[in-house]
């Protein structure tokens, strides 16, 4: 079961991946997550739906190797199988026809989650841009699929190479100078990158949804890994979400749980590259 279709390396380090999950495309909703496990030592792994197929009953997961866990799945070609790949969990995102402009704004491998819901906003009637944010050029990704389910597309880097010099703030920041009539901003992204969109839509009282993806272990809410503070709530980002409201997030408490496993994570991720599960 689960078996991979299809591998593509986005970008230097970034893969996407499409999964034969034929029960979980079916359900499958903009927004939603899945839960998967390579293997019987695997660490649970969520990663944010990047598309689903119902009708072939294919995943779309898109990640960037960064530890020991997502350099195991990127050692698997096409033809190998997961262990475990659970979902749809998490609400899906509200889509519905808005007073105004929709935004999405994502950051690295956050532009793929946006995927799905800005294709659905748009299929809902809305105006959808679409803010792309990327360090350089080369690791920008999917701006072409975008463009498809978009009615405009910003790009910024940070270096400059291409688009808007700066960080994805900027391209907000341009769209209200140009008087655009934001309804809402959905941002995805490293979590650093969520906080700076929320406040810099704060003061243009512009709604703003995040999607977070902190620790987690069993998906359910039974853990309390993925807790976060959203207003004077704990929420856990599993079953309450993962869409949260932007201005209402504790950002630097979620900062520091996601900070918590750092050291642990460097040694397992020493062992992998040992043993060589990270060559290909």
């Amino acid at each position: 079961m689960y078996e991979i279709l299809k591998k593509e390396e986005l970008s230097p380090h970034v893969y996407a991946m499409e999964i034969a999950a034929p029960r979980v495309a079916k359900k499958a909703e903009p927004g939603q997550f899945i839960i998967l496990r390579v293997n019987e030592e695997g660490e649970r792994i969520p990663l944010t739906i990047a598309d689903f197929n119902r009708e072939t009953g294919r995943i779309l997961i898109v990640f960037q190797v960064i530890g020991a866990s997502t350099m195991e799945l990127a050692a698997l070609e096409v033809g190998d199988s997961l262990l475990d790949f659970v979902g749809p969990l998490g609400h899906p995102s509200e889509i519905r026809k808005l007073d105004g402009t929709m935004v999405v704004v994502g950051g690295g491998i956050g532009v793929a989650p946006t995927y799905p819901i800005a294709r659905a906003m748009h299929e809902a009637g809305n105006k959808v841009i679409a803010i792309m944010g990327a360090k350089t050029k080369d690791i920008l990704i999917m701006e072409e699929d975008m463009k498809a389910v978009t009615d405009e597309v910003l790009v910024t880097t940070d270096d400059g190479s291409y688009g808007i010099k700066g960080f994805v703030t900027n391209a907000v920041e341009e769209l209200v100078r140009r008087g655009e009539k934001i309804a809402q901003v959905t941002a995805i992204g490293p979590v650093i990158m969520m906080k700076s969109v929320a406040e810099a839509t704060r003061p243009y009282g512009i709604p703003t949804v995040v999607s977070l993806n902190p620790i987690m272990v069993d998906g359910t809410g039974m853990c309390g890994g993925c807790r976060v503070t959203v207003g004077d709530e704990t929420k856990f980002a599993c079953v309450d979400g993962p869409e949260f409201d932007g201005h209402a997030v504790d950002f630097p408490g979620l900062m520091s749980r996601q900070r918590m496993y750092r050291d642990l994570e460097a040694v397992e991720k020493e062992h992998v590259c040992r043993i060589g599960l990270g060559r290909k």
